[in-house]
């Protein structure tokens, strides 16, 4: 993406005036994305940005710049700007740069080889498809995105790494209208492939599913309220464990003291049989990524081992400080950004306990389908997320729709009381991650679990 000898001098620039680690991140993005509503394309858009951020840290002060600018007159002028942000006086020179051989994004069809009207084509057969269900489906949404990030990072150590990471999407929200009102049905598949995502999956019957959702949940009666075994379905609720222990593991989190799980290593946090990883290197899930946004290479981390506690995640800054290797989870939303602990797919592992059995065993309680988006506060682990998809456990088998309602609880005390484990894992839908302002794209998932008791925030009596 750019010439070795340019990098290298713009490293020795941040490095003039004392610098102890000089970074320069680049990035090429484009994206394109097509949303149908009610019929009509009302979103058709395409964007392309390319740049570079320098970063240089001095002790505890850490300069930075970034420059749309990519000749060497802009890269200079970037360096020099962050270089005077962290000064403190003297030289220091960067290690030559070793480049590695380059990440190639594993893409088996690449975007731009296929037209735009046929990218059209599949929102319109999707809206078709969902309203096909029934009369009662009033509106349709579908969404087709598309992107395609090539970054590289080099430092004043030597490193030279480089990522070419291809993500396309698919979503289908129906609306249903009936004598309870509006109730929506929502399907969604992403991934980190190129088109060849419309080879695996059909767009039809996704959309059939999301509509039959919406008709399913016209009958749904209103949750219950207070404590209640809570049944989550494989792959429908990994996003609690991202956002109320996922967060809490983040290293810069730990060290500010803004997380229940500082200095917790060693002791049992979760249920004996629990274990939860991060894990960067799996193949084609959205938070799939060779190199993290600080060229370190994404690892398979495990943060909690049969429910004791092993490890948080790291980034270069917090790893330098604690004399350690990062662990490939230092983050960035662009080069407009700095790098920042972020999780990458992040998912509670297999038990030996058949689903149906878990069920079963559940004489009365609710089964969770589909958690939906929350909130968390990661010094306590306080959290409550809206449950999109619901349904009662009634002497051990799942009855009734449930309108939708929050779960409330804490991180830490869900892990302590999962109770049973399924051996069905499974990643749930892609999503973006939203810390300080940046966004990142991250996947998470889990077999299916029965969590003890947890708060129901419901309507009914």
């Amino acid at each position: 993406m750019l010439d070795q000898e340019l990098v290298q001098a713009t490293l020795d620039v941040a490095l003039s005036t004392g610098g102890e680690f000089a970074e320069v991140f680049v990035e090429d993005r484009g994206s394109m994305a097509a949303v149908l509503d009610d019929g009509r394309i009302e979103e058709l858009t395409s964007s392309r940005d390319r740049g570079a951020g320098i970063r240089v840290i001095v002790g505890d002060t850490t300069g930075f710049a970034h420059t749309a600018d990519l000749s060497a007159a802009g890269l200079r002028a970037a360096a020099s700007a962050a270089a005077v942000t962290a000064r403190s006086g003297g030289s220091t020179t960067a290690t030559a740069l070793s480049p590695s051989s380059p990440n190639e994004s594993g893409a088996v069809i690449l975007h731009d080889t296929i037209s735009k009207s046929e990218k059209v084509a599949l929102l319109r057969s999707a809206d078709s498809a969902a309203r096909s269900v029934g009369n009662a489906i009033s509106q349709v949404t579908a969404r087709y995105s598309e992107g395609r990030r090539r970054i590289l990072v080099a430092n004043s150590d030597g490193l030279w790494a480089d990522d070419d990471q291809i993500r396309t999407l698919f979503s289908v929200n129906a609306v249903a209208t009936g004598d309870t009102g509006m109730q929506t049905g929502r399907e969604t598949v992403g991934y980190t492939i190129g088109y060849e995502l419309f080879d695996d999956y059909d767009i039809e019957k996704m959309a059939r599913s999301a509509g039959n959702r919406a008709l399913t949940k016209l009958r749904a009666r209103p949750a219950p309220s207070g404590e209640h075994p809570v049944v989550i379905k494989r792959g429908g609720g990994g996003v609690l464990f991202h956002e109320a222990c996922g967060h809490g593991l983040e290293a810069d989190l730990v060290r500010k003291g803004a997380s229940v799980f500082k200095d917790r290593v060693g002791e049992k946090v979760a249920s004996k049989g629990v274990t939860l990883i991060d894990d960067g290197t799996m193949p084609k899930e959205w938070g799939n990524i060779a190199i993290d946004d600080e060229g370190h290479a994404a690892q398979r981390n495990v943060l909690i081992e049969d429910g004791i506690l092993t490890d948080y995640m790291w980034d270069h800054l917090r790893s330098r400080d604690e004399g350690r290797a990062p662990s490939g989870n230092g983050r960035r939303q662009s080069y407009q950004h700095l790098p920042m602990v972020r999780m990458t797919n992040t998912f509670v592992t297999n038990g030996d306990q058949n689903p149906e059995d878990i069920i079963a065993d559940t004489a009365n309680g609710v089964y969770v389908a589909q958690l939906g988006g929350g909130q968390v506060n990661t010094a306590t682990g306080d959290f409550v997320f809206g449950m999109t998809e619901a349904y009662l456990i009634e002497n051990g088998e799942i009855t009734e729709p449930l309108r939708e309602g929050n779960l409330i609880g804490n991180g830490p005390q869900v892990l302590l009381e999962i109770d049973a484990l399924g051996n069905d894992f499974d990643m749930g839908s892609p999503g973006m991650c939203g810390k300080d302002g940046q966004g990142v794209p991250v996947g998470d998932g889990q077999p299916t679990l029965r969590v003890e008791r947890l708060t129901i925030g419901g309507t009914a009596a």
